[in-house]
């Protein structure tokens, strides 16, 4: 095992074996942070073996795992926080030390603590080579637009602000308006902290953006409309998804459409977030009416794909279809292969930090649903597993709202507003 002491803060190493944890507390490391993904080799112990280890020897541990080519902005803070709560010096490893050390670089960067030009010349004094690190500035330093993610724990939803950093003008996509289901209320605290973002940044809000009607989250479009005046938009067969789900709810008025967007985006149609392009690609499966907004090099593909340990959407709700989720996720990877990758949601598998961002390349390579697949491989996995899931708790609660562009049921007599619920309109209960 190699070392490299770089601040009294930190160490970056090789791979340590499991024996020497006790060794690595002894000489005074309050933490460990493995940035090795499981299953690189053959003989690396793993991330559930080096933190029972680290448990056993009184270490800190965290587990942040990233390859050379898949690393990002969320990945480089996820390093910071695991040196931030540890209690003394950490001891960061991968295979050789370099990855921990571009990691720490990165976020020296991002934080004006040093010059990106200063990365390689900072690396070769320690024997490393942090060529990668520069390229990965060199791409985040120009690259367009700038994208701040807000992940909801309570539902596993990531909303969204798209940023034009040259007009400082920007769109908001898949908004959530907080519900809690056993007292029936409504808050707008998520809304709220997107717009405190937005005026603390000096933004102007061109367009609020939904991908498509969300069966886990009530949106908060209308209200964000409300609050900045910007327009709305979904895709344009959402009024297929009304007119299915008006049966199912008995509610006629849907099938009519209704002015609830805006603007109604069709597969190709062009829009601009200050300077940036726009497009919309339909990428139907998980619903009827699912777009992906690619908006420079950055797509947002809604609950198509989720990280690349995670897999892909489920394709059993009404109107969706596997088969057109695998014709879907084709579209999405057709894009180059640094195109940014922004998912609707992260259920953080095990217990890992709340991640959104991947690439196109990182996707075709190492999803878990899709790489080396078939499409009737892929069909034939997304039927099976679909077919135990439950229904989403919030489903019946928002998509009667969804379907409205966000818009809550109108006050009743009384002055109170109500929710419909249709009984045993969906596939038989998860018993």
């Amino acid at each position: 095992m190699n070392r490299i002491k770089i601040s009294d803060r930190l160490t970056v190493a090789s791979q340590p074996e499991l024996a020497d944890f006790p060794s690595i507390a002894a000489e005074g490391f309050k933490g460990v942070i493995n940035v090795r993904p499981d299953g690189e080799d053959d003989v690396q112990p793993g991330d559930a073996n080096e933190r029972r280890a680290a448990a056993s020897s009184g270490l800190g541990y965290e587990f942040v795992p990233v390859t050379g080519q898949s690393i990002t902005e969320a990945d480089v803070r996820a390093f910071q926080k695991a040196m931030d709560a540890a209690d003394g010096p950490v001891f960061a490893h991968c295979k050789s030390g370099t990855r921990a050390l571009t990691l720490h670089a990165i976020g020296e960067v991002l934080d004006g603590r040093m010059a990106a030009a200063d990365v390689g010349s900072f690396g070769a004094g320690f024997g490393l080579d942090l060529t990668g690190a520069s390229r990965w500035l060199e791409r985040f330093l120009t690259r367009q637009p700038v994208v701040k993610g807000f992940h909801d724990s309570r539902t596993g939803s990531v909303q969204y602000v798209v940023v034009d950093p040259e007009t400082r003008h920007c769109a908001i996509i898949d908004p959530v308006l907080d519900f809690d289901e056993k007292p029936g209320g409504t808050a707008t605290t998520h809304a709220d902290e997107i717009l405190d973002f937005v005026n603390g940044e000096g933004l102007q809000v061109e367009w609020v953006l939904d991908t498509h009607p969300h069966a886990d989250h009530l949106s908060a479009a209308s209200y964000l409309k409300q609050k900045t005046g910007a327009p709305t938009a979904i895709g344009s067969k959402v009024a297929e998804a009304q007119e299915l789900w008006s049966g199912i709810y008995n509610l006629p008025e849907l099938a009519a459409g209704g002015p609830y967007w805006d603007r109604l985006l069709d597969d190709g149609d062009i829009f601009s977030v200050g300077g940036i392009e726009g497009r919309a690609i339909l990428t139907t499966g998980h619903t009827l009416a699912s777009l992906t907004y690619v908006i420079g090099d950055a797509a947002f593909v809604h609950d198509t794909l989720f990280m690349p340990d995670s897999g892909t959407a489920r394709a059993d709700f009404p109107g969706g279809d596997a088969g057109e989720l695998w014709r879907s996720i084709e579209r999405i990877l057709s894009l180059p292969d640094d195109t940014r990758i922004f998912t609707g949601h992260d259920y953080q598998p095990s217990g890992r930090p709340a991640k959104c961002e991947s690439t196109v390349a990182e996707q075709r390579r190492s999803n878990i649903q899709v790489a080396g697949k078939s499409r009737e491989e892929f069909v034939a996995m997304r039927n099976g597993r679909d077919g135990g899931l439950p229904m989403p708790k919030l489903i019946l609660h928002a998509l009667q709202v969804n379907l409205r562009g966000g818009r809550l049921p109108d006050p009743e007599l009384d002055g109170k507003r109500y929710l419909k619920f249709p009984l045993n309109a969906l596939k038989e209960a998860a018993w």
